[in-house]
């Protein structure tokens, strides 16, 4: 377990991109003092699949696509030993789900994942990572779906108390293709995630979901950007979040650039926050960037607030105890997106994950 001494532009905090992150609280994964561990820990989950491949690949042989100013992800780029690589055969479609999780032994310490998705040309599959136990954990994982092909990511964040995590999730969308991401982030101390999109060709969709909820001392963090920089390509964003505790923080970011080469561009996106206890904190930032004028529509909304009084007071007339009542309303408020889950033992594992984090904090 060696320590690192490559040097990087290592952040202050005064930066716009860091400003509300603690930067303290990283565990070192951005200013190269943590301790890295030669560890793989992602793996695939069940049985081999039709036209399904994962292998490990040496970091020489399969460069980035994409570049990166975030120092997590260029640490990733520079020192992971190798790159685990999902590919899908052009022309398949995968009835079952495939799974990747975590698989965590040994010693503590910090661990830098690099992951390549492929989804070959008009091929259709779900991929679902599952992450728990405890970590510290900077990670790159770069999607490319292919021309007219159709991609469900779904990423779960259900992490130990304590750990850290901080990575970017970056899509590279190809023409006639559509990707679906849904990120749920329900665990750990430190989460911070970058959830990115750049379109690639014409007629090319990504939708982006999410869900949070933060509990004492917990920061999560979530910064989209969606990159249009061709023509007629389509996006939606739609991120959920709930505080409850005493230093409860959640940041949402959501930066879409229309570039002027983006004609026909249509976009929009939401972001609501359901503030659960005092103590709670939640900053939301939507922003647009437009340089044509020729687009379908664009785009965006955000709100923050309490329980509604109204539906409380609607279940309790009915006999229904005020936590009882609380705890329907938050799974009211999360099933939008948990429900798209194509996975039923998974949505009710999640459900009850926050049904117990909504019972430790009391609210």
């Amino acid at each position: 377990m060696a320590l690192l001494t490559t040097n990087y532009l290592t952040p202050t905090g005064r930066e716009e991109a860091w400003r509300f992150t603690p930067l303290k609280r990283l565990g070192g994964l951005h200013d190269s003092s943590a301790a890295i561990l030669d560890r793989k820990s992602l793996v695939v989950n069940g049985p081999s699949l039709r036209g399904v491949n994962f292998s490990r690949v040496s970091r020489e042989l399969l460069s980035p696509q994409s570049n990166s100013d975030d120092v997590v992800v260029q640490r990733v780029h520079a020192e992971s030993s190798d790159v685990a690589f999902l590919e899908v055969s052009p022309n398949t479609k995968v009835e079952e789900i495939i799974h990747l999780k975590r698989f965590l032994e040994g010693p503590l310490g910090a661990e830098l994942s690099r992951v390549k998705i492929s989804i070959g040309e008009n091929s259709q599959a779900t991929v679902l990572v599952e992450n728990n136990g405890l970590v510290t954990l900077g990670e790159d994982i770069e999607i490319h779906v292919g021309v007219g092909a159709e991609l469900t990511f779904i990423s779960l964040q259900e992490w130990e108390t304590g750990s850290i995590y901080a990575a970017r999730h970056h899509a590279m969308i190809d023409k006639d293709a559509q990707f679906t991401s849904i990120t749920v982030t329900i665990g750990g101390s430190l989460v911070r995630i970058l959830p990115t999109v750049e379109f690639l060709a014409p007629n090319s969709s990504a939708e982006l979901l999410g869900v949070y909820f933060a509990t004492e001392g917990q920061h999560f963090e979530h910064r989209i950007h969606v990159d249009h920089g061709v023509p007629r390509a389509k996006s939606r964003v739609n991120f959920k979040g709930a505080l409850a505790g005493d230093g409860a923080h959640t940041v949402w970011i959501g930066d879409v650039f229309i570039r002027s080469a983006a004609e026909g561009t249509d976009t929009y996106e939401l972001n609501r926050n359901l503030l659960l206890s005092d103590g709670a904190r939640a900053d939301s930032v939507p922003n647009l960037e437009i340089e044509t004028g020729e687009i379908v529509g664009a785009g965006h909304a955000s709100t923050t607030g309490r329980f509604d009084d109204e539906q409380l007071f609607y279940l309790m007339s009915r006999g229904i105890k005020v936590e009882d009542a609380r705890r329907l309303v938050v799974r009211g408020f999360f099933a939008e997106i948990i429900s798209k889950i194509s996975d039923e033992i998974v949505q009710e594992r999640l459900m009850t994950r926050i049904d117990d984090e909504l019972t430790k904090a009391g609210a």
